[in-house]
């Protein structure tokens, strides 16, 4: 493992480092590690067996929420238990050490804040602007941000409707349109752009017009279904890529009129890996607000 690759495995957290490791499209924690920074267990493992043994609930649901998986350790390469954000969350409701009860606390006020969301759905879009301006964004790429993620809700809709359910699918169909929009998929466009972590999001690191066009194409797309209704996959595809097509040519159009390209190797924000154990939403995929 490379010095580079090592350093995006562990996470600090008060001066102790977690491991994790990429897996599902999404970071998993060791168990362990996260135990021995809330605990100061000096067997953080026997303390697992006690947690799990106190808490039946914890216990039954422990195969669902923990996955072995292969981290680094001083020994190497070994097959470590791990969770996901949620199934990390979950054990420390568990612990009764002081440590852990802010965390607590804070799930806690995360459960109230999503439930008057779901009531009132601007609050959602105040916290996701609050994030960005944190991130160090202007105002102004903020709520193309923000927009775009609104059309690209109207889009997936859209599909579930017409009976698109599948990631894969999805995925191809966005595939389609970044192509004609902008002659290269998603995936190629996060190399041209340098941005190797696997949770850093794409449009996070487009200028304004990049979101712009990438708005365009999928809003003419949603359009386009709309009106045709298609019913099968061959019949997305070829939506997908009339919508990226109206998109491309008019981003031709404004390149031509600008007498340079609109498509830039730059990321918005320099340092983009902004993940971390306590992340809420940097993680989630495409219709689980992956954009």
């Amino acid at each position: 493992m490379s010095e580079n690759e090592e350093k995006k495995s562990l996470v600090v957290f008060q001066d102790k480092t977690i491991r994790r490791t990429w897996h599902n499209d999404e970071w998993y924690f060791s168990v362990v590690d996260v135990v021995a920074v809330l605990t100061d267990s000096v067997n953080p493992s026997d303390y697992i067996k006690k947690l799990r043994h106190r808490d039946p609930v914890l216990a039954e649901g422990w195969g669902q929420l923990v996955t072995p998986l292969p981290v680094q350790t001083t020994g190497g390469i070994q097959k470590v238990n791990c969770a996901n954000i949620k199934g990390i969350f979950r054990i420390i409701q568990s612990i009764p050490s002081p440590k852990a009860e802010p965390f607590k606390q804070w799930l806690a006020q995360v459960g109230y804040d999503r439930v008057r969301e779901i009531e009132n759905p601007e609050l959602a879009q105040e916290r996701m602007k609050a994030l960005y301006e944190q991130k160090g964004y202007p105002k102004d790429w903020i709520d193309k941000r923000l927009r775009g993620i609104a059309i690209r809700q109207n889009l997936t809709d859209e599909w579930k409707e017409r009976g698109i359910t599948e990631e894969r699918d999805y995925a191809i169909l966005t595939a389609e349109i970044s192509k004609a929009t902008f002659g290269m998929t998603p995936s190629a466009y996060k190399t041209y752009k340098g941005l190797d972590s696997p949770n850093q999001n794409l449009r996070d690191h487009m200028t304004d017009l990049e979101l712009i066009f990438t708005m365009l194409g999928e809003r003419v797309t949603t359009e386009l279904s709309r009106q045709e209704k298609p019913t099968d996959m061959p019949g997305h595809k070829s939506v997908a890529k009339r919508g990226g097509k109206v998109a491309g040519n008019a981003r031709k159009e404004t390149e031509k009129e600008l007498g340079h390209s609109i498509i830039s190797p730059k990321n918005f924000l320099p340092n983009g890996d902004t993940s971390s154990l306590l992340s809420e939403d940097e993680t989630k995929r495409d219709t689980k607000k992956k954009g």
